[in-house]
C-alpha cells in the first residue's frame, strides 16, 4: 500500500520558539513537512508564492497586520491552498472574519497535539473546523448581526441581482480578485458594488453583509 504524501505545510507566527515547538511536533509524525515559515504578513505572502503550500498553519496577530491580511492575498494567489488559524485570541469578531476571509479552520493555541494534527489531515482533506470554544459564540454572533441589521432594514432599497451575486461569493469567503474573475468583473467594479450593496443594506462591515444576506437568503418566502 503507498504511504500517503505528505502535507506541505508553511508556519506563519510571529513568535520563533512557537515556530519551532511546532516544526519540531510535525517533525516526529512523517505526515507533516514544514516547507517555509514566517513572522510577518508580508514574509507569508511572498513564501506562500514561492513555496505554494498544501496547508498554512496562521497566526491571528502579527507585527505589520493581521493574519487575515495574509490569508485573503494567498487564497487569492493559491486558492488550492487551505488557511487554518492557530491562536490564542478567540473573539467572536475575530473567528467570524477568518470564516469571511475563507479560512477553512480557526483553533485556539490550547489545543492538544494530537487535537492539532487531526484538524490539519482534516483541513487538508477539503473538510473546515472551528474549535469547540468558540463554535457556538460564532454562531451566535453571525445571528446577532444578522438581527440587528434586520431590524434597520424596513426601507432599505434591494439589491440588484449582480448584488446578490457577489454577496452570494463573499459568503463563500471569496475575495474581491477571486469574485471578480468569477463575474469577469474588474477589482474596481467588485468594490464598487459592494459599496452600494453596504448602502442598500444599512451596514459598513463585509462580516455585517454576509451574515445578513444568508440570513434573507435562508428565510421563508
Amino acid at each position: 500500500m503507498a504511504a500517503k504524501p505528505k502535507i506541505r505545510l508553511m508556519l506563519v507566527d510571529d513568535h520563533e520558539v512557537v515556530r519551532l515547538g511546532l516544526r519540531a511536533l510535525f517533525s516526529q509524525t512523517g505526515r507533516v513537512e514544514v516547507v517555509a515559515e514566517a513572522g510577518t504578513v508580508a514574509d507569508a505572502i511572498e513564501r506562500a508564492a514561492k513555496h505554494r503550500p498544501d496547508l498554512v498553519l496562521m497566526d491571528l496577530r502579527l507585527p505589520d497586520g493581521t493574519g487575515l491580511d495574509a490569508c485573503r492575498d494567498i487564497l487569492s494567489a493559491n486558492p488550492g491552498t487551505r488557511v487554518l488559524f492557530l491562536t490564542s485570541h478567540s473573539d467572536e469578531e475575530a473567528v467570524t472574519s477568518t470564516i469571511l476571509a475563507g479560512a477553512a479552520g480557526y483553533l485556539l493555541k490550547e489545543i492538544g497535539s494530537k487535537a492539532l494534527i487531526n484538524a490539519i489531515e482534516t483541513v487538508y482533506g477539503g473538510e473546515s473546523i472551528l474549535d469547540p470554544k468558540v463554535t457556538r459564540a460564532v454562531l451566535n454572533r453571525m445571528s446577532l448581526l444578522a438581527t440587528g441589521v434586520v431590524a434597520r432594514r424596513a426601507n432599505d432599497e434591494k439589491l440588484s441581482p449582480q448584488e446578490r451575486r457577489i454577496l452570494g461569493l463573499v459568503v463563500e469567503g471569496k475575495t474581491n480578485k477571486e469574485i471578480a474573475k468569477a463575474l469577469a468583473l474588474s477589482d474596481k467594479t467588485v468594490k464598487n458594488y459592494l459599496s452600494n450593496a453596504f448602502q442598500k443594506l444599512n451596514v459598513r462591515r463585509r462580516s455585517q453583509a454576509a451574515a445578513l444576506f444568508e440570513r434573507d437568503k435562508m428565510a421563508p418566502g
